[in-house]
């Protein structure tokens, strides 16, 4: 049997996490079944869902929801051979028993050059919301204008990367004046700090004084406030988070963009990824060749420690992260 080391979840959060929230624990782990692999913990994710979705997923005493990649060390299962690397919803333990289910081949054809931990970034659940929300959900084409926010994150930063690929024009806003730099970097035509401009609107006009006909939403509360009336007529917003939102003990109210909405005829849409499950491989493979070709620049914000988890998850919330947040065994 093996050892392994598991945070759970021990009460839920209310308001911001606090390390209270949290117990490490150790568990044993049984030797594989027929048809059952043993896997050990490489990398693991830290993201934003996290905090809304471990009400719904977890109940108290129990593991805490993520994403890990990690590599078989026992089979008894012919798909999943000893040596491969897998992507699998395990939660934050270091070792998990899985009968296959659930489980994920990294791309078979995945370069020795290429990090194995961008399976839970550009190359991963973030790449392809990002991918799937301009495509799908914002139907976006050439020429378009397009905002981000939470613009230096995993699923920011690689927003506007791609759009700026399908030839559009990328306004981002972030939350330090590093992370503007660092959307220049990447090629944002323009890029902000939320936090230190004196009126939101009145940069959201400057950079794009005809306004915007996408709007990628990771942010949620005030901003949306002032960006939905900043849309072109026929906008289209793709609704992927509210992390500003995340940690409320009273639920916002208002402003309500009923009227601009209608005025503007504009299209909001909710989305999660796993609606296109279907189409994953052959993102992660257009994902994997911008990548090679230069194109996606995937910068990683890398914890060291399992035992750091809690600290990595707290502070990715808080901003501290510049690209994807991960937690190194």
């Amino acid at each position: 049997m093996v050892e392994s080391k598991t945070w759970v979840l021990a009460r839920h959060f209310e308001g911001f996490p606090e390390d209270s929230n949290f117990e490490l624990k150790l568990e044993q782990q049984p030797e594989p079944k027929d048809g059952e692999v043993l896997l050990e913990a490489l990398f693991l994710s830290v993201d934003p869902y996290m905090r809304p979705f471990s009400r719904l997923r977890v109940k108290e005493g129990g593991v805490m929801i993520g994403t890990q990649v990690a590599k078989v060390i026992q089979s008894n299962n012919s798909a999943f051979p000893i040596g491969c690397h897998v992507v699998g919803r395990c939660g934050w333990r270091t070792h998990t028993v899985s009968d296959g289910t659930g489980l994920t081949h990294l791309l078979s054809d995945w370069p020795q050059e290429v990090p194995m931990s961008l399976a839970l970034g550009a190359i991963g659940m973030p790449g392809l919301t990002a991918l799937y929300g301009l495509e799908e959900v914002l139907g976006l084409q050439a020429g378009d204008t397009l905002l981000v926010n939470a613009a230096a994150g995993a699923v920011g930063s690689t927003v506007g990367q791609i759009a700026k690929i399908k030839g559009c024009r990328v306004v981002g806003s972030t939350g330090s004046d590093a992370k503007v730099a660092y959307l220049k970097e990447l090629g944002f035509d323009e890029a902000f700090n939320y936090k230190t401009v004196s009126s939101l609107e009145e940069v959201l006009k400057t950079a794009s004084p005809d306004g915007y006909h996408c709007f990628f939403e990771n942010v949620g509360g005030p901003f949306s406030s002032v960006a939905i009336p900043q849309m072109k007529e026929f906008g289209r917003i793709a609704l992927c988070g509210g992390i500003s939102t995340y940690n409320d003990t009273t639920p916002q109210t208002g402003p309500y963009p009923h009227l601009t909405m209608i005025f503007k005829q504009l299209k909001m849409e909710g989305f999660l990824v796993g609606r296109w499950e279907h189409k994953n491989q052959e993102a992660l493979r257009r994902l994997m060749a911008w990548k090679r070709e230069g194109k996606l620049q995937c910068r990683e914000h890398v914890t060291e420690g399992f035992e750091n988890m809690p600290a990595a998850f707290m502070g990715m919330l808080q901003g501290d992260n510049i690209g994807k947040a991960i937690v190194k065994v």
